[in-house]
């Protein structure tokens, strides 16, 4: 299948996977030819289809993909950086206004 859809990442395998499941390689394989032959009457050439026009073409849509969702440490690294940027910004103004006096 992947000679006629992009398979840019794993989301997209798993989405391949999920539709060649729920929709069949049979009915996948005709739609993904259709469209191919569409795109080459309107460009001029056959290029391969991402998978999110083959789903909008059979009307189905995925499962949204799971993502791992990281803790607390990630805007302890954001929190921290900001503190820095306000103290920057605070000695900058400082600054500023010693030389407006």
């Amino acid at each position: 299948m992947e000679h006629l859809i992009r398979i840019l990442n794993d989301d997209d395998r798993q989405t391949l996977a999920w539709l060649r499941t729920h929709v069949g390689d049979n009915r996948l394989a005709d739609a993904a030819k259709k469209l191919i032959a569409q795109r080459g009457k309107q460009t001029g050439f056959p290029a391969k289809l991402y998978l999110s026009a083959v789903c909008r073409y059979l009307g189905v849509w995925p499962p949204a993909q799971s993502r791992a969702v990281q803790g607390d440490a990630s805007h302890a690294v954001a929190d921290q950086h900001l503190a820095q940027m306000r103290l920057l910004l605070a000695q900058h103004s400082k600054v500023v206004r010693r030389t407006t006096r």
